[in-house]
């Protein structure tokens, strides 16, 4: 499989994260900005997710072994998983910081220099989602998919921020005034909580495909199809599998014929593989198409 086109994307994401990982760390500490520095450290820890992204992207593109005789799709979801609870650990430990400057009465920063730190780094984030979500749908990608959520997740937490700051802005001179220390920290809370559920979720549905739970979807689709079969050839029964691990799928059908059915020539049961394979629609490249016929139900 040529994954060469992804790699080349994510070294692209790794390099743009990177930088602006850095950028908020160094302006969240000049400005005193805790909220800014949990983007930036957001942001870093995306790095470390992404490198293990194109790990497994080059691993991808290598062809099955004998010790890896299924290939590597089952990293996919696994990047996932410790990518996502690595994300939400940090969103964990935001938020208990968070309060933990709220109970120390906060601190004042330079808001307007923050507010345009937080708008570019916004208007990077959604452009950079933006585009990986195209990438993703147009290559197939998995991995595409989870760090267009990720930039996204990165924009989401630089417009709160954003909006925070302009609040505080707001405050300055008014009766609120003297809740201003208390914006940095209320922020950095906020976001923090709010961008938890998106790693969590990712992670869920990654671990659901390492614990190879059946993907609803694909195997009704399979049912449907063999279904249709029975019904026009007239066959007894059939038992269908079906597992997806990250882009790959894997399905099994065993067919259970008549004693009285034969299969001559032996093209003709390929025919009929063939013709199942071009119902299911999969693509060839990605999925593990397994069909057998026997006479003897225990097979099934």
């Amino acid at each position: 499989m040529d994954t060469r086109a992804e790699q080349r994307l994510l070294r692209a994401s790794i390099f743009v994260t990177t930088l602006v990982g850095a950028g908020a760390l160094i302006a969240g500490w000049i400005l005193n900005a805790s909220a800014i520095m949990f983007d930036g450290i957001y942001s870093l820890i995306d790095v470390l997710v992404t490198t293990g992204s194109l790990t497994v992207s080059r691993l991808l593109s290598n062809p099955a072994s004998r010790r890896f005789q299924y290939g590597f799709w089952h990293l996919e979801p696994l990047v996932e998983t410790v990518g996502g609870a690595i994300l939400a650990t940090a969103c964990v430990y935001a938020g208990i910081d968070a309060v933990e400057g709220l109970l120390r009465g906060g601190h004042v920063i330079e808001f307007g220099t923050a507010i345009a730190w937080a708008a570019t780094l916004g208007v990077v984030g959604i452009g950079m989602s933006t585009f990986m979500r195209r990438q993703s749908r147009r290559l197939g990608s998995p991995l595409l998919a989870m760090d267009s959520r990720t930039w996204m997740v990165s924009a989401m937490l630089s417009f709160a921020l954003l909006a925070g700051f302009g609040l505080a802005i707001a405050m300055a001179g008014t009766r609120f005034a003297r809740w201003i220390p208390l914006v940095d920290p209320a922020v950095l809370l906020a976001v923090s909580m709010v961008t938890l559920p998106v790693p969590l979720l990712g992670t869920v549905r990654a671990f659901r495909e390492i614990l190879q739970v059946a993907p609803t979807e694909l195997d009704r689709k399979v049912r449907a199809v063999m279904d249709a079969v029975m019904a026009e050839r007239g066959f007894l029964d059939y038992a269908s599998h079906v597992q997806k691990v990250g882009r790959g799928q894997f399905i099994e059908i065993h067919v259970l014929l008549p004693d009285t059915h034969v299969f001559s020539p032996i093209s003709m049961a390929d025919a009929l593989r063939d013709e199942i394979a071009a119902r299911l629609g999969e693509d060839t490249a990605t999925t593990w198409l397994t069909i057998d016929f026997t006479g003897d139900r225990a097979w099934l």
